[in-house]
């Protein structure tokens, strides 16, 4: 084992003592419990099953069969999540046929950032996480189920699902994904188009006409954004059926995993004879969420996880941050590259090995842990290889990957990486502490030091921008953009601008207290910048023109001003009618309570600490 892998484990294990313990003595007690319809009231019991046929009544009741829920997260509004619309239905079949009964237990929202990128609905996008993780404990408060499926794929969907189901940490649970649509026009003619038309260069019906192809039928989109991050982190953390995450919604494999999971969570339910229950909690452990991490980096994921698995790992009385990621950084290599850390897409990603590839090279690189508990079989061995759908009984075989890479542009082995270290670094500095994505931006770029321009909005920066106020060496400031002041939308619309001007030759850098997920591409963005700045972080000490560095090298976000002239400055506020903008319309009063006491972002955002 790397041992670098196993000092930050132990550390992890030892910060999070206490609060693991305590979390572990909580789900012991309640898995001793009786079973659910044994324990509950005549008339909780007439409830539960009133809807159901007779038959199902009969071996709920009767024969005490094994009882599944489903939460889903299906609407039509994301592509990935409208396969889900006819999941129910297989899964209630296939159950059956094994014996067991099924029942949506309940739905969660779930909002799609492609359609909200740059609106007031982005706003509410970080905290939906933690709104999902609430409805999750809704449907799963009936708890009548010896264990749980749980529908999501998507930005907030899959960690919203996870916090809900580990606060439910007794609960056998099953990830089920539905996979990536079809390939369509590549990233880089997409992101090319997007920067022909921020330079007024193309009109909307052109730009129209490139995001329709890139986004053109049901499944998940196909760049390694948040949601294709989340598939990843599943598998390396062992909570789908073994290699289901990039296999496409109209797949005949895809039909045949779906089965499989059903097993797979009846087999883990302890309900079945000589099978001892897996229950979530006991799985997601200090290696599971070190194996998430790990993942993450090899793979240049989005950045929106050391937010998001922060929040995760508190849930299972884990406690994680920032300077945990930068370490691991340092030691796991960068093994795949997808748009935007390259030009494949998740398709040819999968085509070229996947997550089986990149795991088992972890793994045989002593940088994973895999004696870990999983609900794929035993440890994480198990990810490591490909699964075949077998004649046309929904069997489904797995065959080892090939010891090279079918395609080393997008994945590689660990003994020849794309790179020695990992695509997510920790900077810190008078500043603050902030996080940047390195695996796409040229090297020449890792530093850059210029004037800074402050804005508080995206817009404000775009016309800047059209006015031609930023061609020249700059540092752009976005600051009032945190989880205290709006909700910490990401900031999308600022990347095709800020590459435009890179691409001339200038030296640019953003520096947020917001979020940008992967989008930052090959521009140097520091992110997720805390505290932030109506929090009174040192981003509002910041003056237009004050010089800033910004060093993925070093590690360093500063600004380059007398430490005496600094400690003096006056905080900057927003106006009443700048702050009155981001509180109201649009539903965003209805999330005031969650912008007043969410954690900082190195602390997962959390709402409900």
């Amino acid at each position: 084992m790397n041992s670098t892998l196993v000092t930050v484990t132990q550390r992890i294990r030892e910060r999070s003592a206490r609060l693991r313990g305590d979390y572990l003595a909580r789900i012991a007690q309640l898995s001793q419990r009786q079973r659910g319809f044994e324990r509950m009231g005549c008339a909780n019991v007439a409830h539960a099953v009133a809807a159901l046929p007779s038959n199902d009544k009969l071996r709920i009741v009767a024969e005490k069969a094994p009882h599944l829920g489903i939460v889903t997260a299906y609407n039509d509004m994301l592509s990935a999540h409208q396969p889900y619309e006819s999941y129910p239905a297989q899964i209630r079949a296939e159950a059956h046929r094994l014996g067991a009964t099924v029942q949506v237990a309940g739905g969660v929202p779930a909002m799609c950032d492609g359609v909200t990128q740059g609106l007031p609905g982005m706003e509410l996008s970080l905290f939906s996480r933690d709104t999902i993780a609430m409805s999750t404990a809704i449907a799963l408060t009936h708890d009548v189920f010896d264990a749980a499926l749980l529908l999501g794929i998507c930005d907030k969907i899959v960690p919203g699902l996870l916090i809900g189901a580990l606060h439910f940490g007794h609960l056998p649970c099953v990830f089920v994904p539905a996979g990536p649509m079809g390939t369509g026009i590549s990233n880089s003619d997409k992101a090319k188009v997007r920067e022909l038309y921020a330079q007024g260069k193309v009109g909307r019906d052109e730009l129209l006409k490139s995001e329709s192809a890139a986004y053109h039928g049901a499944g998940t989109c196909t760049f390694y954004g948040t949601a294709n991050s989340n598939q990843m982190l599943l598998e390396a953390m062992g909570l789908h059926v073994p290699g289901s995450a990039f296999v496409h919604p109209q797949d005949e494999l895809r039909t045949a995993l779906t089965r499989e999971a059903v097993g797979t969570a009846l087999d883990i339910s302890g309900r079945l004879a000589g099978k001892p229950a897996k229950p979530i909690g006991q799985l997601v452990d200090e290696r599971c969420i070190v194996n998430a991490m790990v993942a993450l980096l090899a793979t240049g994921g989005s950045t929106n996880h050391l937010i998001h698995w922060v929040a995760v790992a508190r849930s299972a009385g884990i406690l994680i941050d920032w300077t945990d990621f930068s370490e691991l950084s340092a030691v796991v290599p960068l093994l795949a590259r997808v748009y935007p850390n390259g030009s494949a897409d998740v398709n040819q990603f999968q085509a070229a090995g996947g997550p089986g590839f990149v795991i088992r090279e972890l793994l045989d690189a002593g940088l994973m842990h895999e004696d870990v508990l999983s609900v794929g079989g035993d440890g994480l061995r198990p990810y490591s290889f490909v699964p075949v759908a077998v004649g046309q009984g929904g069997e489904v075989r797995r065959e080892p990957l090939p010891a090279a890479s079918t395609d080393d542009g997008v994945v590689r082995t660990a003994a020849a990486p794309f790179s020695a270290t990992g695509g997510l670094k920790l900077l810190a500095g008078n500043l603050g502490r902030a996080v940047i994505k390195v695996s796409a931006v040229p090297e020449d770029r890792h530093t850059v030091e210029a004037p800074c321009r402050i804005f508080t909005t995206q817009e404000a920066m775009l016309a800047a921008f059209k006015a031609g106020e930023l061609e020249r060496d700059v540092v752009v400031v976005v600051r009032f953009q945190g989880p205290h002041a709006n909700g910490m939308p990401e900031l999308h619309k600022l990347t095709p601008p800020l590459a435009v001007l890179q691409g001339k030759g200038f030296r640019v850098a953003l520096v947020t207290d917001g979020r940008m997920s992967g989008a930052s591409g090959k521009v140097p963005a520091a992110i997720h910048v805390s505290p932030e700045a109506l929090a009174g972080g040192p981003l509002a000490r910041l003056r237009d023109g004050d010089v800033v560095r910004v060093c993925a090298l070093s590690g360093s976000l500063q600004a380059l001003v007398d430490a005496a002239e600094w400690d003096a400055r006056e905080v900057a506020q927003l106006t009443p009618a700048e702050a009155d903008v981001n509180a109201h319309g649009l539903g965003r009063e209805l999330f005031a309570g969650l912008r007043r006491n969410v954690l900082s972002a190195e602390e997962g955002a959390c709402t409900w600490l």
